[in-house]
């Protein structure tokens, strides 16, 4: 059971308690992502993540992470499209470290012109990492041609040319805007005593007093009908498809995580049996949603020699159709929300998994569902629920789609995946 509590200064904080366990997950959120920015700024809610490791004024870079990992525990962060989250995972004993030390890097970050020059160099290798890693890159092109029109096209990491331009005046004019307490919230699970956590928070966290009134207005995008190609010298093609999919918060989630349940989301999917299984196709494959607030697509990704293309695509038809025509049985649907409870219930056994699904329903819906709530969720699904999901995503076919690969003719890849 979770409770809820905001600190004085505004910042919410969501809490579970499981006294069986000898530690804690503590996770700072924020409202900062790619989708928020715009063309000048793009890659700076990532830009920031990287700077607050690089030390404030009370601790060096190097202590920053010493202080947890001295103590047998792991800090980290990462950045999304439409959130940032810093968090630490400790023993329950070191809760208090671990709550300094975040609280550190948000309200004391250093900033210097000499560490940003550095960091603007080690992400640009970043991108160029991104650039050699294919799977990424296709996500990246995809994304880009499903929202051109929307900022939720723009990369996470942003542009060669907007991370050369990063400023420390741009940096803190979005920190101002963004890092303040009621665009804040703190997740915590784990074995702690709850009186004693509160006081803490308020204590390290009480201190941040940054005013803004950022409440982005959040767009409704229409995905595109697009396809993008980008020629590379590498050993295999990386196809990346879109489909109309379903927004953050809406029930039908669940429902559809079942359909991909049996159409593309594990080795004994469709998708996976026919294309690898039974054809040779491809190595991996794979299906997806893509769930944001006011938007929604469905994905599948595979990887497969540019010989392959066609006979893999006219595959990817027949599964669409098939599962069109004759959708799922009622012993396959049975099956599919038993693996979807499955690993739900098993993701519960981590106090991180429940950190971060608790911080990022908070963050992103200002609401937290109990496991109970979504087990009876899933429990309700019914054959016409699932019927009425196959519809709306998969009738009207592939929207876009992207390929990264060598000798990938546009033209021709657009027939195909229009056929």
């Amino acid at each position: 059971m979770h409770k809820r509590y905001t600190l004085k200064n505004g910042i919410k904080v969501v809490t579970e308690y499981i006294p069986y366990v000898n530690s804690i997950s503590i996770g700072v959120w924020i409202g900062s992502g790619s989708r928020y920015e715009n063309e000048h700024n793009n890659g700076v809610s990532h830009f920031i993540e990287h700077m607050l490791f690089k030390g404030t004024y009370n601790r060096s870079a190097k202590q920053l992470a010493s202080e947890i990992e001295e103590l047998g525990g792991q800090i980290n962060a990462f950045t999304g499209k439409e959130a940032t989250c810093f968090y630490v995972k400790l023993l329950d004993q070191h809760y208090e470290t671990g709550i300094d030390v975040l609280s550190d890097m948000l309200i004391n970050p250093r900033l210097s012109e000499e560490d940003i020059e550095k960091e603007k160099s080690v992400i640009q290798e970043e991108i160029y990492m991104y650039e050699d890693s294919p799977e990424e890159l296709v996500a990246d092109l995809l994304s880009y041609a499903t929202w051109k029109n929307d900022t939720l096209a723009y990369p996470i990491l942003g542009t060669e040319q907007t991370i050369k331009n990063m400023n420390k005046d741009i940096i803190m004019d979005y920190i101002l805007k963004t890092y303040n307490p009621h665009n804040i919230v703190i997740s915590v699970a784990g074995n702690f005593d709850e009186d004693k956590l509160i006081y803490k928070l308020e204590d390290f966290f009480g201190n941040l007093t940054r005013k803004s009134n950022f409440n982005p207005m959040i767009s409704s995008p229409v995905p595109n009908k697009e396809i993008l190609v980008k020629n590379k010298d590498i050993e295999q093609v990386h196809i990346c498809l879109t489909l109309k999919g379903i927004e953050l918060g809406n029930d039908r989630l669940y429902t559809l995580l079942a359909v991909n349940n049996y159409f593309g989301g594990g080795t004994s999917s469709q998708l996976f049996q026919k294309l690898r299984e039974e054809k040779g196709y491809v190595y991996t494959i794979y299906s997806y949603p893509s769930s944001y607030k006011n938007a929604g697509i469905y994905n599948i990704y595979f990887a497969l020699n540019e010989n392959y293309i066609e006979n893999a695509m006219e595959l990817v038809h027949n599964e669409i159709q098939n599962i069109l025509l004759k959708k799922i049985d009622d012993d396959k649907i049975k099956k599919a929300k038993e693996q979807l409870k499955g690993s739900y219930i098993l993701g519960l056994e981590s106090v991180s998994s429940r950190m971060f699904s608790m911080g990022k329903s908070e963050i992103m819906l200002k609401k937290i569902s109990e496991p109970k709530e979504i087990l009876d969720k899933i429990d309700s699904i019914t054959k016409e629920d699932v019927y009425e999901t196959i519809d709306y995503v998969f009738s009207e076919g592939i929207i876009s789609a992207a390929a990264v690969g060598r000798n990938v003719n546009q033209e021709d890849f657009k027939k195909i995946v229009w056929r």
